[in-house]
């Protein structure tokens, strides 16, 4: 069997949600199936610690698609004619983008469809590019994964696809993340936050994120509640829109915000498991790797109560309501301050972080991918 997988977001130290996903399930199907051969597209030359086994054949195909414009020349002409030239049984896109022109089996991974809900908070080009391809990248796939129930029901309707044809795979947790004593969360805080307590952040600045009242509703927690608490944010500032950027500019409390960018994974992990809380209010996401990874340190989440985020939150997180900068900061409030809410959440968040591995991840895809094939 040949398979051949889009891989341009497995760029070393620059993993984000999708790119951890492809990481992770690929490095274990790869391993699980040493009969299989797999061939991994590149737009770049590749990190050495992404060909996973002796059954990888890293295709650096040109040009690098990081553009609109380019994502259509690689997809289009560079993939089409790589997988013509190989004639795989499948072509697997974690990242839900396809080939039009091709005639080789696709199964696509389309993690969510937040450009068809919120496209102003988007590059006028990048939405119309996302708008015009991804409902016929839908009806091209073969099949189609995502990462939760709220998704497929989503791509289901708004593209007219039988959910039959949508398989759920949930993302899943790095092993790593996992409760740290005292002693490192007080060498984690001296080193970020003088010392102070922090509600924690993760993820691309992105307007979709909710950055924008997530910093309205830290003021007006430090102004109700007069504590040293800080918010950390973690990640890039690669989307700092002007409502984002004026919203922090007006914070009377800006200097208690803290940015520390884009962190390793054991970074990361120190991070996550040293926060007082983590706060995760995004108006639209397909999943929320950030809500598991704080359940999986024992720490308590603040998300929103719309889209994915219940469904893989349940009932071990605070939901508040992302367009409500009082309800978030009434939630920071009550985790501030009530030691026995804090650790119930802790204790749920600790049992439902069992629900998600990224081998149950792999897993999932595998019967995916076989579905595909054995459909063709």
């Amino acid at each position: 069997m040949k398979i051949a997988v889009n891989t341009r977001l497995l760029i070393k130290n620059k993993l984000e949600g999708i790119g951890w996903f492809t990481h992770e399930t690929l490095k274990r199907i790869v391993i699980q199936h040493p009969d299989v051969d797999f061939y991994f597209f590149f737009d770049r030359q590749p990190d050495p610690d992404f060909i996973y086994a002796d059954n990888v054949t890293p295709v650096v195909l040109h040009p690098q698609a990081r553009h609109p414009i380019l994502f259509f020349i690689w997809f289009e002409w560079s993939v089409t004619n790589a997988l013509r030239r190989l004639k795989p049984d499948l072509f697997l896109s974690p990242d839900g983008y396809a080939s039009l022109s091709t005639g080789t089996p696709t199964l696509a991974v389309m993690h969510d469809l937040n450009f068809e809900h919120f496209p102003e908070d988007l590059p006028w080009l990048v939405r119309h590019y996302y708008r015009y391809f991804f409902p016929r990248f839908a009806k091209k796939a073969k099949r189609i994964g995502t990462v939760s129930h709220f998704s497929k029901t989503d791509i289901s309707r708004a593209y007219g696809i039988d959910e039959s044809k949508i398989d759920v795979i949930y993302n899943g947790i790095n092993e790593a993340f996992k409760p740290v004593d005292q002693d490192t969360v007080d060498k984690v805080r001296k080193k970020y936050t003088e010392g102070e307590p922090y509600f924690l952040f993760v993820g691309s600045l992105h307007p979709r994120k909710n950055l924008a009242r997530l910093f309205g509703a830290f003021d007006l927690f430090r102004s109700e509640s007069k504590t040293a608490v800080k918010l950390l944010v973690v990640g890039e500032k690669k989307w700092w829109t002007d409502p984002i950027r004026l919203a922090y500019e007006k914070m009377k409390y800006q200097q208690e915000v803290i940015f520390c960018g884009r962190l390793g994974a054991e970074e990361l992990r120190l991070v996550t498991a040293s926060a007082l809380a983590t706060t995760y209010v995004s108006y639209f996401e397909g999943f929320g790797i950030p809500i598991v990874e704080s359940f999986k340190c024992g720490v308590p989440v603040i998300t929103s109560n719309v889209t994915s985020m219940p469904e893989v939150a349940g009932d071990a997180a605070l939901l508040i309501d992302p367009f409500d900068i009082e309800d978030i900061a009434g939630a920071m409030q009550k985790l501030a301050t009530d030691d026995d809410l804090r650790k119930t959440l802790i204790k749920k968040g600790l049992e439902r972080s069992e629900l998600f591995t990224w081998q149950q991840s792999a897993d999932k895809l595998w019967e995916s991918i076989l579905k595909t094939i054995e459909n063709k």
